[in-house]
């Protein structure tokens, strides 16, 4: 494997800087969050199923991810991940034990979301069984391991959202068939129901381990997704709210 220069970072997981995730907060709950290099910007792909939709809608740049600093910053994180694997799992190790003594100190409840800008299956790192007592969750674009989620084949405290896109329209219904749930981005509001399933507003917190079964988390598009005629956002003309694909 070839190795990329890169600096480690004093500091890999993020709190209290993410808008919607500090929303979490009204409802008793902090979260941690890990910010990678998404897609192939680092040298190395940890996005394996992004669709071009979701690569010109990325909110990698959204917020503090705008400055140059921050992109590298994520970019260092990436390749520290990638060619120096164990050393990272360590300092991820260390920054969750303080985490929780932090949520503690706040009368809160710690959880931790590791794929904020990317989609690695975390589930092979032994973190969750490290810490049982924390709830894990993340989106994922990889059907395989939404259906091991519900399977019950991935550890009790990490759950799995599965992410639709342009291209996976079949497999996030069967998903959804199965009793999982998955995300979707609607263009300007969110319907009520869409092809017969409930949708949330998932713009209200970030805690999808909270939501029901058989539902969507609905994403309203932001940024650079506003303008995305891919099929990746959803149109939401239908006045009844209940759309068909």
């Amino acid at each position: 494997m070839r190795k990329l220069k890169f600096i480690k970072s004093k500091k890999l997981l993020n709190i209290d800087n993410n808008a919607k995730t500090v929303k979490g907060q009204k409802y008793g709950y902090l979260t941690a969050i890990l910010y990678l290099a998404p897609n192939n910007q680092s040298g190395y792909n940890v996005c394996p199923q992004a669709s071009k939709g979701c690569k010109k809608a990325c909110l990698y740049t959204a917020g503090h991810g705008a400055f140059s600093s921050v992109q590298q910053g994520r970019i260092n994180k990436t390749r520290w991940y990638v060619q120096e694997r164990e050393t990272f799992l360590n300092q991820i190790r260390k920054e969750i034990n303080l985490f929780i003594a932090k949520a503690k100190a706040r009368n809160l409840i710690p959880c931790v979301r590791l794929n904020g800008t990317s989609d690695i299956s975390w589930e092979n790192t032994g973190l969750m069984e490290e810490f049982k007592n924390i709830t894990f969750y993340d989106y994922s674009k990889i059907y395989k391991r939404a259906l091991s989620y519900i399977n019950g084949e991935l550890p009790s405290n990490y759950h799995i959202t599965y992410s639709l896109n342009e291209d996976n329209k079949k497999e996030a219904f069967d998903i959804l068939k199965k009793g999982g749930n998955i995300s979707a981005v609607f263009r300007k509001s969110l319907p009520k129901k869409y092809k017969g399933y409930k949708v949330i507003n998932a713009d209200l917190h970030d805690l999808r381990f909270l939501d029901i079964k058989n539902t969507i988390a609905g994403l309203v598009a932001k940024g650079k997704a506003r303008k995305d005629y891919s099929g990746f956002v959803l149109d939401t003309e239908n006045s009844r709210g209940d759309l068909t694909l």
